[in-house]
């Protein structure tokens, strides 16, 4: 299969069409969800601390929901129109923001707590016009970026390099910006379920977390989506939950965005439905 940023620019490949196609397809949802719990497990934010994010590439939202069902308040930019479209009909809680990455982070200093990014940062190693040089661009990306975060903060992005050449230029650029640290790798030796996160400091040289499946004879892929077992053991109520879903009612009203009233049908599973 080609790969998407050989097809098209971002902006004319996620038109409406598969903007929606992109949101329903339960695969891609299932593997947004798990990559971005493991680009927030890298983050290593405060526990039960919110954070204010910044998603990079946030598509329809489906990263950012991530974030909301752990606390966090967060932003989204992405280039793609519909993306964001969709995003709104599916109320998302974060502000969204239509932006190219490749022109930088439109954001005042050091506004974010740290930043993630899924299957996103790769598009920019592209030449979509005569005018894009990726070096340069990805370079306007990262001084911006790392302008934009707190002098602690991190940024994590999940990304699929085509080849080391390209991984050179991605890491080569974030250095020169300013960020320390380096690529992590979950399952090299699986070719499925082989992940590249660059997970970039601000505060200083710090040792790479550890990657998952490096273990001698680990060839068990182990991504699980945890969001619900860390809520109950925190005593927070699961997803899709009547309480679940007034807490996230009430915090629309606090955020001033246009809210249904509660009813006593509020979070009451339909009949037929499961």
């Amino acid at each position: 299969m080609s790969r998407p940023e050989y097809l098209a620019p971002p902006e004319i490949f996620y038109n409406e069409e598969e903007a929606r196609k992109y949101t329903k397809n339960s695969r891609i949802i299932d593997i947004q969800v798990q990559m971005c719990e493991r680009a927030l497990e890298l983050l290593l934010l405060p526990e039960d601390q919110p954070c204010f994010l910044l998603d990079i590439g946030c598509g329809s939202g489906l990263s950012g929901s991530v974030l909301e069902d752990q606390g966090h308040v967060w932003v989204g930019m992405d280039i793609s129109s519909p993306m964001l479209n969709v995003a709104l009909e599916r109320e998302v809680e974060g502000d969204l923001v239509l932006s190219d990455m490749g022109e930088g982070c439109p954001f005042r200093a050091g506004t974010f707590d740290g930043a993630v990014s899924i299957s996103a940062l790769q598009w920019l190693c592209n030449a979509d016009k005569s005018s894009h040089k990726p070096d340069k661009r990805l370079y306007k990306f990262f001084s911006t970026l790392f302008a934009c975060l707190s002098r602690s903060a991190r940024a994590v992005f999940q990304f699929y390099p085509e080849n080391n050449t390209q991984l050179e230029l991605i890491t080569s650029q974030a250095m020169k910006a300013g960020f320390f640290g380096g690529v992590v790798i979950d399952y090299p030796n699986s070719t499925k379920a082989k992940k590249y996160f660059l997970v970039l400091m601000t505060g200083g040289a710090m040792p790479l977390p550890k990657a998952l499946g490096t273990e001698e004879n680990s060839n068990v892929v182990s991504y699980t989506a945890k969001r619900e077992r860390m809520k109950q053991a925190r005593g927070k109520p699961l997803k899709k939950s009547r309480e679940w879903i007034l807490e996230k009612k009430e915090r629309r009203r606090r955020q001033g965005k246009e809210t249904r009233e509660s009813t006593k049908y509020t979070g009451r599973k339909r009949s037929g439905r499961f």
